[in-house]
């Protein structure tokens, strides 16, 4: 009897493993399938093999917000490689779903549209994602209409093409998934190229990397590139030729690696590999990079790799690591990449009205350089010869000494900051103030007796007020009232008398000076007041 009973439980066991199987390998979608996002939900699709999964991911620094995405499952970092609101995170409650006019179209939890794949040639019938990680849109005749290989975001996967005019985007930040600074760009000429871009105007600025494949430079021009299921990345010319992005290309194995190409949030091209082995403890390793050192590209434009005033140091991984000089911090804390503002006052005047005189000390930077920021080149010139000009210089906030004679004076802000050993041992003097105490001004003592002197007549006056009579009172405010008003109308009229005069006014106070007559007002420059930035300063008396 006990046999007879265990038989069917274990069939009904292997049936419910079935469906369980068939449920978790699930590729394919059809018009009404939806799927909301939930902190603990599974993938909603996985490809025949299971390497790659498609659905929801909390965001890391959200995690009520979640990602559209595609990441590899067999890996425990759940790595994106394509996702589709980057710029609208989706509450949790959201939904995805799969219509035949629309495509796949994400919605908030109150309705409101986050994001859809985007115009489509005709009606959808299903989707399906394939074991190489793309998601494909396909009509009743099986012809696809949309696909994420088309639309890339930040990463290349083996058998991915881009065509003319494709590109990648970065992210913001590591975690950050809007569109950041940098982009690679397929030119129509056939040139592959990487280039700064500006937020928010999303214009492109010159670049800092090209694979020079167009028509002049090569026998023939570059068609696309291509990223091929042996893992070799090339630009495939009309020809058929092949031009590798890179020397160091190795021979990895797809079979034993998964690989991928991504444009990292700080502007760097780069292949990795993971084993897929699950015995292999090791993650995400660098096959190469390019370019291969971006701290050494020079901006015309903007402030280079890394905000104003930091200065960009490549690090093992030939990723680059910016930082601030001592004496400044960054602008936005969350942001290592962001400008750097100086924690103390600088400026000719607020110098002026100082009551010290020693007001700055130098940091000294060895190999290090901002090469846009030149304002002024002295040579030949002593290190101390150097210093001196610079710190008597109010514009002046960090002078480079190097070449034995050469000082170079540059002011705020300061571009293209970068460490170089090519630069030699050369010297970054940078003025920073040694205290960052408040400006003289008007002594606070002062302040404080003419705070105390208003206090002192309001209580006179209110005392004299509350000693006299009902009447006078009344008489006093009236009078008071009307001394007022005709001060004002008085004021309005001498403003309105002093802006129509205003033109011959300042007509009349200009002067050119001769040569001749400055010799003789200053006594043949004889007694020198000061040195700043647009020269001498000479003390002089007109007649």
């Amino acid at each position: 009897m006990a046999s007879s009973l265990l038989l069917p439980f274990l069939l009904y066991s292997l049936i419910l493993q079935s469906i369980c199987v068939v449920a978790q390998t699930k590729s394919t979608i059809a018009i009404g399938d939806s799927f909301t996002a939930q902190t603990s939900s599974n993938p909603w699709l996985l490809s025949p093999s299971s390497e790659f999964a498609f659905g929801f991911l909390p965001l890391k620094n959200s995690t009520d917000h979640f990602l559209l995405s595609i990441w590899y499952a067999k890996i425990s970092e759940k790595t994106i490689v394509w996702y589709a609101n980057g710029d609208s995170p989706a509450p949790e409650g959201s939904k995805v779903e799969l219509t035949y006019d629309d495509g796949l179209v994400l919605t908030s939890p109150n309705g409101g549209r986050l994001w859809y794949n985007g115009e489509l040639s005709a009606e959808v019938s299903y989707g399906v994602f394939h074991d190489n990680g793309n998601f494909v849109l396909q009509d009743g005749e099986n012809n696809p209409l949309w696909e994420t290989f088309h639309f890339p975001k930040d990463t290349f996967l083996p058998s991915q093409v881009l065509k003319k005019g494709g590109k990648l985007s970065s992210r913001l930040k590591e975690t950050h998934f809007s569109k950041g600074r940098f982009e690679l760009l397929f030119q129509n000429d056939g040139n592959l190229v990487m280039h700064f871009i500006d937020i928010p105007s999303r214009y492109a600025n010159e670049n800092y990397y090209e694979s020079e494949t167009f028509g002049s430079n090569t026998s023939s021009a570059g068609t696309q590139l291509v990223f091929d299921r042996s893992g070799y990345l090339y630009v495939k010319g009309e020809n058929n030729e092949k031009y590798n992005m890179s020397e160091e290309e190795s021979n990895v194995s797809t079979t034993d690696f998964y690989l991928r190409a991504t444009l990292n949030f700080d502007g760097v091209f780069t292949l990795y590999k993971h084993p897929k082995s699950s015995t292999q403890s090791q993650g995400w390793t660098i096959v190469w990079s390019k370019p291969d050192n971006i701290c050494s590209y020079i901006a015309i434009e903007g402030s280079g790799v890394c905000g104003y005033n930091s200065f960009c140091t490549l690090g093992a991984d030939k990723r680059p690591k910016c930082q601030c000089p001592k004496g400044y911090s960054l602008i936005d804390p969350n942001d290592p990449y962001s400008s750097c503002k100086p924690d103390f006052i600088q400026g000719c005047a607020e110098d002026v009205l100082s009551e010290r005189k020693d007001l700055y000390e130098f940091e000294i930077l060895i190999d290090t350089d901002w090469p846009m920021a030149d304002s002024v080149l002295q040579r030949p010139f002593t290190e101390e010869q150097c210093k001196e000009s610079c710190m008597e210089d109010c514009f002046c906030s960090v002078t480079i000494f190097r070449l034995g004679d050469s000082c170079w004076k540059k002011k705020l802000p300061l571009s293209n900051g970068r460490y170089d050993k090519t630069l030699n041992g050369a010297k970054a003097f940078l003025k920073v103030r040694k205290d960052n105490t408040s400006l003289v001004g008007v002594p606070q003592n002062s302040i404080n007796v003419t705070k105390n002197n208003n206090r002192e007549t309001l209580v006179l006056v209110l005392s004299v007020l509350c000693s006299s009579s009902a009447i006078l009172n009344v008489v006093f405010i009236v009078s008071i009232c009307v001394i007022t008003t005709s001060i004002f109308q008085y004021k309005k009229k001498l403003r309105k008398v002093s802006e129509s005069d205003t033109y011959v006014e300042i007509e009349s106070n200009l002067r050119c000076f001769t040569y001749e007559e400055l010799k003789e007002a200053t006594n043949g420059f004889d007694k020198e007041l000061g040195r700043g930035a647009f020269g001498i300063v000479y003390e002089g008396v007109i007649n």
